[in-house]
């Protein structure tokens, strides 16, 4: 990967990306507007603000990172700065990459920015290959079938066999397809090393039969829950 100014000098405005898109990514490409009608926003997901672009390099995802809570009532993109090694889309990048190259089904990682709004604080988004015909787990938890509840269940537990923690397992980020599933926003995620408690495991999980119990219900998720965790159990 490589790392470059973004128009700004010194720390105020970075851009990290991923080897094979150097010298192709601007600071521009993180403006929705730039693209004009090659932006088009997504319509579900988490609480950031996101669009699929259509670029030089293939189809994207653009993902502004926004807060939630109180404090997004406050300051909703703008996020305290405590050096570049903390900024939260470097370091989303920066763990997709690592994902992406040990062959877990992942986005490709493209490009990430953030821009320092004053002398304490920065905005920060993220680009991604957006993944072909997938949707959100969220909008077709209905049309799944048995087998394809325990291969969501095998999916969960190869991100956990290989230690990672998805601080945001919710059924919109599970991506399915006929012959795949993904995981995807993983900000705020992490590696954990080896030999550690295992509760995490059970946590994430329970994080996300609460998701789906929130669209598709109680009844529903008491249902197919025992062949998502027949496919986790398997793996």
């Amino acid at each position: 990967m490589a790392e470059s100014d973004a128009g700004r000098g010194g720390d105020d405005s970075k851009i990290l990306v991923r080897g094979d898109y150097d010298g192709q990514v601007t600071a521009q490409w993180f403006d929705p507007e730039f693209w004009g009608k090659a932006a088009t926003p997504v319509g579900s997901g988490g609480r950031g603000r996101a669009w699929f672009l259509q670029t030089p390099v293939g189809d994207l995802v653009l993902r502004t990172y926004l807060r939630g809570g109180f404090v997004a009532n406050v300051m909703q993109s703008s996020y305290l700065y405590l050096g570049k090694q903390s900024v939260r889309s470097f370091a989303e990048f920066r763990l997709l990459d690592t994902l992406f190259d040990r062959g877990l089904p992942v986005p490709e990682p493209v490009a990430a920015r953030y821009e320092k709004t004053g002398p304490r604080f920065y905005r920060a988004w993220i680009l991604v290959r957006r993944i072909d015909d997938v949707s959100p787990l969220g909008e077709v938890y209905d049309q799944i079938d048995d087998a394809h509840w325990q291969r969501i269940g095998m999916l969960i537990r190869q991100f956990h066999d290989a230690g990672v923690f998805h601080a945001d397992l919710n059924c919109f980020n599970v991506l399915v397809r006929a012959d795949g599933d993904y995981l995807i926003d993983f900000d705020k995620c992490k590696l954990l090393a080896r030999g550690l408690p295992e509760n995490w495991k059970t946590g994430n999980l329970n994080r996300l039969a609460r998701s789906l119990m929130k669209v598709a219900g109680e009844s529903f998720v008491h249902r197919v829950w025992p062949r998502l965790l027949t496919g986790y159990q398997r793996s």
